[in-house]
């Protein structure tokens, strides 16, 4: 029986879910903390707790994205914290950009560990 986190990818027509299994496969494993979960029904990925990333498949337009997780951002007085993102368009139809990938995974992944090296705000 499949979930509805596997039904995601294998609804998929290709090139989308080659794709989309293949940007799984870096993400998951980049680095072993990271968890992957269905979350406001696209794929998800998380770590330590804090939101990190998703893919979503748009009419044919595929994205990645990233977020920077509002409880990781600095205390502005008057200011709601909101989770920032950052996406990119991915073709399925050419070589996955692994390096820059690699590169935003890191530097994501980089901030949620200095963020709990950081006191909590009074």
């Amino acid at each position: 029986m499949t979930t509805q986190l596997e039904q995601y990818y294998l609804s998929k027509p290709e090139p989308y879910q080659g794709c989309l299994l293949a940007l799984r496969h870096i993400i998951v494993n980049a680095h072993p903390g990271i968890v992957h979960e269905r979350k406001f029904q696209i794929p998800f990925f998380t770590y330590k707790g804090k939101k990190l990333g998703y893919l979503w498949l748009n009419r044919k337009k595929l994205m990645l994205g990233f977020c920077l997780d509002k409880s990781l951002q600095e205390v502005v007085p008057g200011v709601k914290p909101k989770d920032r993102y950052e996406s990119f368009q991915v073709d399925p139809n050419e070589d996955l950009p692994v390096e820059l990938i690699l590169q935003k995974l890191h530097y994501y992944l980089k901030r949620i560990d200095e963020g709990e090296e950081r006191p909590a705000s009074v």
